[in-house]
């Protein structure tokens, strides 16, 4: 599966900003589909993932603030980031796993996007 990540920006502490993760070439439905996010400098560290049946498993870091959410007939996973931190700031991925809910280890997901960039000033 292919996926192509968006709606990365620039905005300040406090403010929003909805990624969005478009999947084409294979089964939408049969993927969880995953965020993680790498600050630089810093390891690639997850974020959030959606059962392919709309379950989820969040990151402390995420709980309270993002929202994950998927619409199968579009394709396309959706991450709500609301309260934003400077801390919040990296390129953001978005990734597809076989397994149900795959959880934060990387070596479980089969399919990456390229990314996008989310900056936060404080």
């Amino acid at each position: 599966v292919q996926l192509q990540a968006s709606g990365g920006g620039s905005v300040q502490a406090g403010g929003s900003l909805r990624l969005s993760c478009v999947a084409s070439g294979r089964t939408f439905s049969d993927y969880a589909i995953g965020w993680f996010r790498q600050a630089p400098g810093k390891e690639r560290e997850f974020v959030v993932v959606v059962s392919r049946t709309g379950g989820t498993y969040y990151a402390d870091s995420a709980k309270g603030r993002f929202a994950i959410s998927r619409d199968n007939a579009k394709t396309t996973v959706y991450l709500q980031m609301n309260s934003l931190k400077p801390e919040d700031t990296g390129v953001y991925y978005c990734a597809a796993s076989r397994v149900y809910l795959s959880g934060p280890s990387s070596s479980l997901y089969d399919f990456w996007g390229q990314g996008t960039q989310v900056t936060v000033s404080s």
